[in-house]
């Protein structure tokens, strides 16, 4: 009998609001966190917005020690851990050591770290180069950082697929509970809100470089654009079933079905490859279109990515078949931590019965999707397919259900 990954702990770091509570409130009231760049002056580049996370003080959550060997997206996945840890009610020291392990995803890294030491490398010479440059702005830093930090010995990783990376790090989770390792912290933060990072960012060509924060993230609308990036994402312990219920844990649910595969060449005439990435998690879950009561979208913004997704939702589900929601417009697209906050999402839609909404985007009726506009939308959510896409051709999708 095949052993089944369940999530037991969710620990949220978002624009628009941190922790669980704050960020299903402010998600459902509809509430975005879209605005001019803070972090940096943004006038010289041609995107200007972002979702930043305002009020995180790493100080009022993380002991001194770390601060000076730490950037920004390691403070908040190791804050968003312990979050997850206790929402789970999962104490490391009563787990033995090897019994818990770490996969996270990643699409840059501490790049705001390495943008400071490597300007104190130029400007004042490599004697003023932290020692913590060596690890600090390294993609795999919050898996390493969050084993080391809860003692995590089990198995660790990193997975890196741009904005598929979160779907794709919960599905290794799920192979290592399936392996007989007990209990994995997975998803995945991202935050590279520096000139750096936003320049790595703009090389894509598909940000918006509209200044109206309600106008310029737009998935599936006529006057989509580009995407806004964000930073934040979430953390989700995920467990054994049996060994979460023995010990009495709250099971948010389970992980079903998930499905992964590469887009063609571009030029090469051959379709894209989200649709067999949604059936082959479908096939996965043992579930067929009529199984699933909402869709989180990867919501691209941009008219190619929209058209690609919709054709691909109409092929599996017909047009209108399924409700379609993408609350991401709220926060902005946050590379590896957007699908995991995607789960959260869906995970909390199935325990309150309620559907979040899209905001802002007016949909294009061409597109033949029933999305879910303005408001929360009252729906029995017993499961629920999580979409995902990564630049250079990554497509993900998996399949959660409500616990029995």
């Amino acid at each position: 009998m095949t052993t089944s990954a369940v999530v037991t702990g969710l620990g949220v770091a978002a624009p628009n609001g941190l922790g669980v509570k704050d960020y299903w409130s402010a998600t459902l009231s509809g509430k975005h966190a879209l605005g001019r760049v803070t972090r940096f002056d943004p006038s010289g580049y041609p995107s200007r917005l972002a979702g930043e996370i305002p009020a995180f003080v790493a100080e009022n959550h993380l002991p001194s020690r770390l601060l000076p060997q730490t950037d920004r997206v390691t403070r908040l996945a190791l804050v968003a851990t312990d979050w997850a840890l206790e929402d789970a009610g999962a104490d490391p020291a009563a787990f033995a050591a090897f019994d818990m392990g770490v996969i996270t995803a990643s699409a840059a890294g501490g790049f705001e770290f390495g943008q400071g030491e490597l300007q104190n490398l130029w400007s004042r010479g490599s004697q003023y180069v932290s020692a913590y440059q060596s690890f600090a702005w390294f993609y795999a830093v919050n898996s390493g950082q969050i084993s080391i930090r809860n003692g995590m010995k089990g198995p660790a990783g990193v997975v890196v697929s741009e904005g598929a990376g979160g779907l794709d790090a919960v599905a290794q989770a799920r192979r290592q509970i399936r392996k007989g390792t007990p209990l994995i912290v997975t998803g995945a933060v991202d935050a590279s809100l520096c000139p750096w990072g936003w320049v790595a960012q703009l090389t894509t060509g598909k940000l918006s470089t509209s200044d109206e924060p309600d106008r310029a993230y737009l998935p599936f609308d006529r006057d989509a654009r580009g995407y806004v990036p964000g930073e934040g994402g979430a953390i989700l312990i995920t467990e054994d079933a049996h060994s979460a219920r023995a010990r009495g844990a709250r099971i948010y649910g389970e992980i079903a079905g998930y499905g992964a595969t590469i887009d063609p060449r571009p030029g090469s005439g051959r379709p894209p490859a989200l649709r067999k990435a949604l059936e082959i998690a479908l096939a996965d879950a043992g579930a067929d279109a009529r199984d699933i009561d909402v869709v989180f979208a990867d919501g691209a913004g941009d008219p190619a990515g929209d058209l690609t997704e919709a054709r691909a939702l109409n092929d599996v589900f017909g047009q209108r078949g399924v409700p379609v929601t993408v609350p991401k417009t709220m926060t902005g697209r946050l590379y590896s931590g957007g699908a995991p906050l995607d789960l959260a999402a869906a995970l909390l839609s199935m325990r309150d019965g309620l559907i979040p909404p899209t905001v802002h985007t007016d949909p294009c009726t061409d597109y033949g999707l029933d999305l879910v506009l303005g408001r929360p939308r009252p729906a029995e959510v017993r499961a629920a397919l999580v979409l995902a896409r990564g630049n250079g051709g990554f497509n993900s999708a998996m399949v959660l259900r409500r616990p029995a």
